[in-house]
């Protein structure tokens, strides 16, 4: 809205607000205005949390040390979609449709995390949706995202044509291009490309939820995941930048930097009450949210292959569960003393602040790396 108010309506009156057609300015703006916003709204929303009595129910099997944080306020996940979507609104160029894709993206898996988390508070226990319902809603929201690139795509501003790390010239193309033409099998050609799509968002978002064990170890890794997107998103839609690093250049793909400017802000806020010990617990609703926001700007970028780099210790994460859980169904074992790792690593005696930044360590190096694989080709 102040973009089209200021740039699109005043410029030709105001000349020093014509430097509001630059992506990176707005960025910046947009990051600012959502962590002052988070900061601010933040004591507002944890006093009406505690007002409704809306606290975190801890589960009996999970470390003793964290049954004392049972009361805490949870569905602060709430205050980062605020700071989201409002500095987005405010900065974007809403015409650009990429910004409405992300914008439903986080509401979306916010509305999902919001059903699970009040389903947890009004029974009075750590049990939300079941397993089946939550995934079924999550593929479900991903299949609608890709239906939308689908669209994009048929207006020649999307490709689902992969871009694959370490090679480039091997770019292979999730529609069967034989079976695209007919009418009777469109769904079928494109059916790779949607299932592709649906399970890379579902899997960012639970990702992210499973990390959110320990006060500040998902936000903070949220925060360094959302920057290496930012940068990503940025020289995907640059000329120059494109060109010279070998991308698939989407000029209307750069717009969205102002969305990941504003998740990098929201997530910073939202850092400076989630520290340790946490005032405030994303619960679902921001978990879900940030995974999902994550997941769907890295498939619009066509950085999907570089994720598990981008957010490297989420994958970890999910990884160690999954793992965790196949081990006991087939061997009756366990690999991890408990799963997601960072408990693990609890009841091995490590303490919870050393967990957490020792995880954003590790979350900086895989963001990094992730970076330095552009001129790895």
């Amino acid at each position: 809205m102040l973009y089209w108010l200021l740039f699109l309506k005043l410029q030709h009156y105001v000349a020093p607000f014509r430097i509001f057609r630059y992506v990176t300015f707005r960025t910046a703006f947009a990051s600012l205005t959502a962590l002052f916003t988070a900061l601010i709204v933040g004591p507002v929303v944890i006093g009406r949390l505690r007002d409704f009595q809306i606290g975190q129910y801890i589960r009996e099997e999970g470390p003793k040390a964290h049954q004392k944080k049972a009361g805490t306020p949870t569905m602060g996940g709430l205050l980062i979609v605020i700071a989201i979507v409002i500095p987005t609104l405010l900065w974007a160029d809403l015409s650009n449709r990429f910004i409405w894709i992300a914008v439903f993206s986080v509401c979306a898996y916010a509305a999902i995390g919001f059903t699970d988390d009040y389903t947890k508070v009004t029974h009075r226990r750590n049990l939300g949706l079941t397993a089946r319902a939550k995934l079924a809603l999550q593929i479900a929201t991903g299949i609608v995202i890709a239906s939308m690139l689908i669209a994009m795509q048929a207006y020649g501003m999307y490709s689902t044509r992969l871009i694959v790390p370490f090679f480039k010239q091997f770019h292979p193309d999730l529609v069967v291009e034989t079976l695209e033409h007919s009418p009777h099998l469109w769904f079928a050609a494109f059916l790779p490309f949607i299932a592709f799509v649906a399970l890379v968002i579902t899997f960012s978002s639970n990702a992210v939820n499973l990390t959110d064990g320990l006060d500040g170890l998902a936000i903070g890794c949220t925060v360094i995941a959302a920057g290496a997107l930012t940068v990503l998103t940025y020289v995907s839609g640059h000329a120059t930048f494109a060109t010279y690093l070998e991308l698939q250049r989407m000029p209307q793909v750069a717009e969205l930097t102002v969305f990941c400017g504003a998740m990098v802000g929201s997530a910073i806020g939202f850092l400076w009450y989630n520290a340790h010990p946490a005032e405030v617990f994303m619960g679902d609703v921001g978990s879900l949210a940030l995974g999902g926001a994550i997941g769907t700007v890295a498939v619009i970028i066509k950085q999907e292959l570089l994720l598990p780099f981008i957010g490297g210790v989420f994958v970890i994460e999910a990884l160690s569960v999954m793992l965790q859980v196949a081990s006991y169904k087939l061997r009756k074992k366990r690999i991890f003393k408990m799963a997601p790792i960072h408990h693990h690593f609890e009841l091995l005696g490590w303490s919870e602040s050393k967990i957490i930044v020792r995880f954003w360590i590790a979350s900086l190096v895989f963001a990094l790396f992730a970076l330095t694989t552009l001129k790895l080709r």
